[in-house]
Parts: C-alpha cells; sequence; structure tokens
C-alpha cells in the first residue's frame, strides 16, 4: 500500500536487517479495518523475511501513535456479522505481531487511545517520547476494551488494565505508562526517543536470530490460546457496538470532535 495521505497506508521498509513498519490515517491514526487487514498482512510478511532481524512498528505523524477504532466505520456497523469483523481487526494485528518471530519495537510518539493502547502492549519493547499518554476509552462508548484487553493485561497486570478500563474518560500519562511496564523507555525528546530506537534495533540486528526467536516464543508462553481468546473478544465488541448506547455514545464523540 503506498503512502496515500488521504486515505491512510501501511508502509514497510528495509535497511540492513532491520524492517520499519508504518502505519497512517489522517484521523488521528485510528484504523478502519482495510488498514488493520494491510497491517496484520504486513506484519505476518516481514516475520517470514529472512532478511529481516529486527521490526520496528511506528506511525505517521507528530501527535497520535494510534487513536484506536475508526469511529466513521463503527458508525457503519449494521449487524454482528460486521462488528465481529471490525474488531477481528485488532485481533489479527495482535496475533501476527504474538506469533512473529522476530522481536518487534513499538515508537510511541504521541497518544494512545482504545485499540493504540493494544498496539502498545503488544510489541516486545516500546520505547516512548514523553506526552504519549494512553487511555482505554472503549467502556465510554458502551463496548469495553475487549480484544485488546489481554495484551494490556499482559504487559501491566489485572490491576493496572482494570484501572484504564474503568475510568475510561482519564489520561495516565507516559511516566505512568513506564512505572507499570507498558512502556521501556521514555524520552523527553522526539530525537532521544529515535536515538535510543536506532541503538536497540543496531544492536538486535547483529544478535543471533535464532536466539531472539526462542527468547520471543518464551516472552509470549501461556498465549497459545488467543487465537480463539481474541476472536470471542472481537464477538462481544461486535455485538456491543450495535446498541443505542454506543450508537448514541459515538455520535457525541464524533459531534465533539468536529
Amino acid at each position: 500500500m503506498s503512502k496515500d495521505i488521504v486515505n491512510g497506508y501501511v508502509d514497510v521498509e528495509s535497511h540492513q536487517g532491520i524492517t520499519t513498519i508504518e502505519f497512517f490515517h489522517p484521523q488521528s491514526n485510528s484504523l478502519p479495518h482495510r488498514i488493520l487487514e494491510a497491517l496484520a498482512h504486513e506484519i505476518h510478511a516481514v516475520g517470514t523475511d529472512k532478511e529481516t532481524k529486527v521490526i520496528i512498528l511506528r506511525s505517521g505523524g507528530d501527535r497520535t501513535f494510534c487513536a484506536g477504532a475508526s469511529f466513521d466505520e463503527l458508525t457503519q456497523i449494521k449487524d454482528e456479522k460486521a462488528g465481529f469483523t471490525f474488531f477481528s481487526g485488532f485481533a489479527n494485528v495482535i496475533n501476527a505481531i504474538r506469533k512473529c518471530p522476530k522481536l518487534v519495537i513499538g515508537r510511541i510518539q504521541g497518544k494512545c487511545v482504545g485499540g493504540g493502547v493494544g498496539l502498545a502492549s503488544a510489541v516486545d519493547y516500546a520505547i516512548a517520547v514523553e506526552g504519549a499518554d494512553i487511555k482505554l476509552s472503549e467502556l465510554a462508548v458502551g463496548i469495553g476494551p475487549f480484544v485488546v484487553g489481554p495484551a494490556v493485561e499482559r504487559k501491566i497486570g489485572t490491576s493496572a488494565f482494570s484501572q484504564l478500563a474503568i475510568d475510561a474518560s482519564m489520561w495516565r500519562n507516559a511516566e505512568w505508562a513506564k512505572r507499570k511496564g507498558l512502556f521501556a523507555e521514555v524520552h523527553a525528546t522526539v530525537e532521544g526517543m529515535d536515538e535510543s530506537i536506532s541503538r536497540l534495533a543496531n544492536q538486535l540486528s547483529h544478535s543471533s536470530p535464532e536466539a531472539m526467536r526462542e527468547l520471543k516464543k518464551a516472552f509470549w508462553a501461556g498465549t497459545e490460546h488467543w487465537d480463539e481468546l481474541l476472536i470471542q473478544r472481537a464477538e462481544i465488541s461486535g455485538r456491543l457496538v450495535l446498541s443505542d448506547f454506543t450508537k448514541e455514545a459515538i455520535a457525541r464523540f464524533k459531534a465533539k470532535a468536529q
């Protein structure tokens, strides 16, 4: 997919064993299903590429890493099948990262909302900048963070995950996310963040691919059932998104954003 700044894109670049996967959507990197599909596809493809030693996952722009689900697309969901199809997009991306045999570094250059927190939780090592605040906003629109929940809970624990899920309107800052284990590093500047990402990626590109593959398997041990679990969670969200509460809540959020 080319860099279409009007409709969004997923772009892949490789250099000396380091492959960067970048996603973008003009609405604060909120993700429609077609971009989620493309993202899952590229992560899987790069994971099988023998030349790639390490992956960097990043988004375009400088303010928001990912604002979660596309509200425009959520409002178009008319039945449970369509709802399931949409939410399975996030499930497929998280599972693609989980099963990818390469370590994935996350470049978190801005705010993470909903599904964006899920993506930041799914990467193996997240490096962020100050201002990369996080929020699980799903309950505020009547859904709940069901699909991304297992990834977030695995990374930060049940207590911190429940705090995020219950107080769906409260932002937590990047330092909070670092203390809870979501972010491995938080830098004062974008330049500092990118220098650290470059240093780590270069280091890993010269590490043993077999050792990193085995290490990743060890990190993700116990999640083998996620292929089924995240699909079950997508069915829950796909049902809840049809409620009058959710339709009215999303309409209010869209009105505020305009």
